[in-house]
């Protein structure tokens, strides 16, 4: 065994976790339990050098293990979140620390004009869009269907899917052919939390949706793709879910723990770069063994 080589169970920790409630959306600097986003580990090639990228949910979770992938492989990155800002200053330190441009975008994304405005700001810092990840989302767990606000169900569908619409039909004027567009789904789409109602319904359309992106942008020569991660550890998951579900999360997969933020990055590098250059319209599930089939 050389000695990088890990047991998956063994990698990180495994629940039962400690962790108190946050507020919602969830900042980083609120959790006991701090989330892996490749900071240490992550090393670049060189895969995405030149490119220039939007990452909505950048300052967090996900969304910050991708920026730090991104800036590593020679990306600049444009970082697109609501309000979290203590979260988005640390991931632009992270970005300029590989000598790549960070810019900083707040705002609510399940309005069309901001959108709008994300891409003409990716326009005047950069030049170009070639990336355009959409990873933004919101959810609340909910224990029954009388106990979902239709605002909340509307927030949610405006967030999660509305913003992808948007945001793709905004960029695809000013990408080129070679650019891609990385959607992030969810294990929900396949196998639905019935805590999770409004958010489960958002991620199986954000698969059919990349599905039929793929096909009608690949005359264009754009490329459109997803990941479909299962449980992994963010500030969401402590802002949103019950504390019980939050001392257990992740413990249901083969794997018996949350996946880190880090351990996606290298997939979204992979649906951004050449090396991805005969996918379209796919998705790559990394859920730690839960099945989709």
């Amino acid at each position: 065994m050389s000695k990088d080589q890990q047991d998956p169970q063994e990698k990180y920790d495994q629940p039962p976790f400690k962790e108190s409630k946050i507020s919602e959306p969830g900042e980083e600097s609120d959790m006991n339990i701090k989330p892996d986003h490749g900071e240490e580990s992550y090393k670049g090639s060189g895969k995405l050098t030149g490119r220039k990228a939007i990452i909505t949910g950048g300052d967090s979770g996900i969304g910050k293990a991708v920026a730090i992938a991104f800036a590593r492989e020679g990306a600049d990155v444009l970082i697109s979140y609501l309000n979290e800002e203590e979260d988005a200053q640390d991931t632009a330190k992270w970005i300029e620390q590989e000598g790549r441009k960070a810019v900083l975008v707040p705002g609510d994304i399940s309005e069309e004009a901001h959108c709008k405005a994300i891409v003409q700001r990716a326009v005047d810092e950069f030049g170009q869009i070639d990336i355009l990840v959409n990873n933004a989302a919101f959810q609340m767990a909910r224990e029954s269907l009388q106990d979902i606000p239709s605002e909340e169900f509307d927030k949610t569908f405006k967030t999660n899917i509305y913003a992808m619409f948007y945001l793709c039909k905004a960029a695809e004027p000013h990408m080129k052919p070679g650019s891609t567009i990385v959607n992030t789904t969810s294990v929900n789409a396949y196998k639905p939390s019935p805590l999770l109602l409004a958010y489960a319904a958002t991620k199986g359309a954000i698969q059919n949706f990349t599905a039929n992106l793929g096909q009608i942008l690949a005359d264009k020569g754009i490329r459109a793709n997803c990941v479909a991660p299962g449980p992994v550890w963010t500030p969401l998951i402590p802002a949103t879910m019950p504390l019980e579900k939050v001392k257990t999360f992740g413990k249901d997969t083969p794997l018996k723990r949350p996946g880190q933020p880090a351990e996606l990055a290298a997939v979204y590098v992979l649906l951004a770069s050449e090396d991805s250059s005969y996918m379209t319209g796919s998705t790559v599930q990394v859920t730690g063994g839960m099945p989709t089939i």
